[in-house]
């Protein structure tokens, strides 16, 4: 089947890819190659999807079971103490694939000296709470 578009995540066909870990009707999961922290996995949409306002109902639901069915096996293995779930949607949220991926990040204690407002220190660069000084 010819691709209509140039898409990094299509091209190489991830879905038939042995770093495949899980997978659904509507989504794979991979380990990231870049790991933001031990166990950070990737779910990738099966089809081609530039953002997550294109899935159908049916994708959103699969997306929340591989999520379930990801989170329970890096819990296994990894033993996580909390997690960041992200989409970078767009080129200006750093979005470097234009296919829908979204990243389960699971955190631990101590892996930053203050955790504190989680994803809102993306553009603070800090603690929100804490007082600029």
């Amino acid at each position: 089947m010819a691709l209509s578009h140039k898409c990094k995540y299509c091209i190489s066909a991830y879905q038939f890819s042995d770093r495949v870990i899980l997978r659904n009707d509507h989504w794979i999961g991979v380990y990231d190659k870049h790991p933001v922290s031990p166990g950070h996995m990737k779910l990738v949409s099966r089809r081609h999807r530039k953002s997550f306002d294109n899935l159908s109902i049916p994708e959103m639901i699969a997306f929340f079971e591989i999520l379930k069915r990801a989170k329970t096996l890096i819990r296994s293995e990894r033993h996580p103490r909390g997690w960041n779930i992200g989409i970078n949607e767009g080129r200006v949220a750093g979005q470097t694939v234009m296919h829908l991926h979204i990243h389960l990040i699971p955190r631990y204690k101590g892996d930053v000296a203050d955790p504190t407002g989680g994803v809102r220190t993306i553009l603070t660069g800090g603690n929100y709470l804490k007082p600029k000084t």
